[in-house]
């Protein structure tokens, strides 16, 4: 069993990631914690804890964190995610709260009592990531692991230059770059090829209860056909931490720019490693077939289990 911690924004694809970690039986889900992103944190906390109990996660905590940027103002994507942060899905609401404190707290302390223990996966702006290697800069070395959906060496999303995830708080990802782990980095590189193509969402229909998040959710942000749709993002950090092989990866240095006009939020990689040693492994590609093969399986795992 792999322990994961999950710091995420839902958020469709969010969404998409927690249910292949529910779907993988060698993960062991440790928390939840959520963060101002895709939309506000009362959303993605709302979605989390309503995430939580659809897919059937059990008394997980799930713990909210940070409202918005270190020193940013806001900035959101409900036009690609919906004004309730998961599209055209509608899952029944909570029954459960919160767990009691804040998301850096957990995270410190969870990692704290579990040295080496349990990977960190960070999904959404990195502002809780931040916050709490800067409360406690140990983290750094009682992470197993610290694993990333954001940024990208060739483009951006949100301006030419940044990912959403990046731009929305680019201080806290300097911060998190600059911790001294080695931070494995899924950019849109690699997450632009995981595509739901038609004859993908034909496998999630039959699913059951779990086809109402993820045939709604796939199609939301973009229009499926034969070759070509949406990506799923978030789902190919867990997807690297199930398996590592599925991504050609390779160490840069990764820099942050956090003052340029136009390129804010740009993760600067440099392969030939002229500003040091390397501080990041970044996914080049991906198996898409392997990639499949994989998170369908778990869906289909899931959803047999839940009906």
């Amino acid at each position: 069993m792999t322990k994961v911690l999950i710091d995420c924004d839902p958020g469709i694809d969010d969404a998409l990631a927690l249910a292949l970690v529910a779907g993988t039986p060698a993960l062991e889900l440790v928390g939840i914690t959520t963060v101002g992103g895709n939309v506000d944190l009362a959303l993605t906390t709302a979605n989390a804890l309503a995430l939580r109990e659809f897919l059937d996660l059990g008394d997980v905590p799930v713990i909210p964190g940070s409202a918005g940027a270190l020193v940013r103002p806001t900035v959101r994507a409900a036009d690609i995610h919906g004004l309730s942060g998961l599209g055209d899905a509608v899952l029944p609401p909570a029954t459960r709260p919160v767990s009691d404190g804040h998301a850096v707290d957990f995270i410190v302390e969870t990692l704290r009592a579990a040295p080496g223990e349990i990977t960190l996966v960070a999904i959404g702006p990195l502002t809780n990531i931040a916050l709490a290697v800067r409360r406690e800069p140990r983290v750094v070395e009682w992470a197993r692991d610290f694993v990333i959906m954001g940024g990208a060496f060739t483009r951006g999303n949100t301006t030419p230059a940044a990912e959403f995830n990046i731009f929305a708080d680019p201080e806290a990802a300097a911060i998190a770059f600059d911790a001294g782990w080695t931070v494995k980095m899924l950019g849109l590189d690699v997450t632009l090829t995981a595509m739901v193509t038609s004859e993908l969402l034909d496998r999630m229909r039959p699913l059951g209860r779990l086809s109402e998040l993820l045939v709604p959710a796939a199609q939301f942000y973009g229009k499926v056909t034969a070759d070509d749709g949406p990506a799923i993002h978030d789902a190919c950090a867990v997807a690297y931490v199930i398996d590592p092989s599925l991504f050609t990866c390779v160490p840069a240095r990764v820099n942050v720019e956090t003052v340029g006009r136009h390129t804010s939020g740009m993760t600067v990689t440099d392969f030939k490693l002229r500003d040091g040693r390397p501080n990041a492994l970044v996914a080049t590609s991906l198996d898409v077939k392997r990639f499949w093969e994989m998170v369908l399986g778990a869906y289909e795992g899931l959803g047999g289990r839940l009906g």
